[in-house]
């Protein structure tokens, strides 16, 4: 019969001893036990140097963003809010100026185009026997204004004159009726006007076709038949920036006076 050997406890206490004692040394991370979140039997590699940075072996940041950090990224942001603002406000008073100038410019083709409307009827008169209107003076010529008279029916004779008043196109409108007194009244056609010529073209032969241009002191004895306006305006002045950046607008214009071409 054979005869077992025994263990000895002591012995073998002491061999596990030093086993865990050195698994220990070799692995801190031991020491307290099996660390949270890892799986009985795995050992965990320890990084001092990261550590030290304050990040932990599962790679979470665990020390956030310092005070200068946050400081530099309100600077930038600062910087950034900044410049969308000055975008903003160039763009805007953009806008505004470009508005001011389709405004005046609209503005101007509008007057002149009720200016070019009642230079066409000068001298008109229906010469019809019922009729107790006559025509004398078909346009009164002025270098800065001009007279128009025309037949407005049987009885009433309408005289127009257009001036510069007070930086404003007026449009002073006078009704002679063949009998009683006469009425005028006065519209300003365009504000913030800045000049407003006429020139005449001239028939100096009685062809019934232009022969020069001229000024209202060189008709002479002449027939006008045509006249060229020329209308300078400015835009509104209230605002600085289109006070500063925009240059008045003029717009020159010709009509013929087709009642004194057929007569």
């Amino acid at each position: 019969m054979k005869k077992l050997n025994r263990v000895n406890p002591v012995r073998n206490s002491s061999r596990s001893t030093q086993r865990l004692s050195t698994a220990g040394a070799l692995n801190p991370a031991l020491r307290g036990g099996t660390p949270y979140g890892a799986e009985p039997g795995i050992i965990l590699k320890s990084n001092p140097a990261a550590e030290q940075r304050g990040i932990i072996s599962n790679g979470v940041n665990a020390k956030g963003i310092t005070l200068i950090e946050l400081l530099v990224a309100l600077v930038i942001c600062g910087f950034v809010v900044g410049g969308i603002y000055r975008l903003f406000i160039a763009q805007s008073k953009a806008y505004t100026v470009q508005d001011q100038v389709v405004e005046v410019q609209q503005s101007i083709r509008g007057a002149m185009e009720i200016l070019l409307r009642d230079l066409r009827m000068a001298g008109y008169d229906s010469d019809s026997i019922t009729s107790k209107i006559s025509i004398a003076n078909p346009i009164i010529p002025g270098d800065h204004s001009a007279t128009i008279s025309y037949e407005y029916d049987d009885t009433h004779r309408h005289e127009l004159r257009y001036s510069l008043m007070n930086g404003s196109l007026t449009r002073q409108l006078t009704i002679f009726p063949d009998a009683g007194p006469s009425s005028t009244t006065t519209d300003t056609v365009l504000e913030n006007v800045q000049a407003l010529d006429f020139t005449y073209g001239v028939d100096t032969n009685d062809d019934g076709a232009l022969d020069s241009w001229v000024s209202a002191g060189g008709i002479g004895l002449g027939k006008v038949v045509a006249v060229r306006v020329v209308l300078t305006a400015n835009p509104d002045q209230t605002n600085p920036d289109v006070k500063n950046w925009i240059s008045p607008r003029t717009l020159t214009s010709a009509v013929t006076l087709r009642n004194q071409c057929l007569k």
